[in-house]
């Protein structure tokens, strides 16, 4: 198995951190691994995206130019990725960001409302949670069990309360994600 994913959407919406926990998801179960970041000059509100490749095999490069993956969470980001996903794909976008949505009909395309979702846990900070649990229902590159290890590994001691709210909004990615 090798997944090479690109997530992509604007500063602050949890980018990079979701694919370190990704990254750091795939080691906590032996796997290979490659994170690669790509952001502007603003912390907040520029784009950011992160590259991830999760595989059972030895990776030969982290520079992609084609994706197994793209999740999208702001409409530059869709307008940018959609044509990089190689036919047979997976497209995955939170249709709160989306003014067009995707087109393509040589890939699968799932649709998460997860700021919706997040507004209704009442906590913005889980956004990318249920993002990532609607991408592991649909692609399980890692487990859960990986993340909420990845969890302990990358949250600071004083913040592991938060892991069980975490775990929460992945399971309830699963449940909302669907497919278009």
């Amino acid at each position: 198995m090798k997944k090479e994913i690109i997530i992509s959407g604007f500063g602050g919406q949890g980018v990079l951190s979701m694919g370190k926990i990704l990254a750091y998801s795939g080691l906590m179960e032996d796997k290979e691994v490659t994170w690669m970041p790509a952001y502007g000059p603003e912390q907040r509100g520029g784009t950011a995206n992160v590259t991830v490749i999760v595989s059972d095999d030895r990776i030969s490069s982290p520079i992609l130019s084609r994706y197994d993956i793209a999740i999208v969470l702001n409409q530059p980001s869709l307008d940018k990725f959609e044509p990089k996903l190689k036919p047979g794909g997976i497209l995955i976008y939170d249709g709160y960001g989306i003014m067009n949505p995707p087109t393509r009909k040589d890939i699968t395309i799932y649709r998460i409302n997860a700021m919706d979702k997040a507004a209704e846990m009442k906590n913005g900070k889980v956004f990318n949670m249920i993002v990532l649990g609607g991408l592991l229902k649909v692609a399980p590159v890692v487990s859960d069990k990986g993340v909420e290890k990845a969890l302990r590994k990358t949250l600071p001691e004083r913040h592991h309360e938060l892991i069980p709210l975490n775990m929460q909004a992945l399971q309830e990615g699963g449940k909302i994600i669907e497919k278009m």
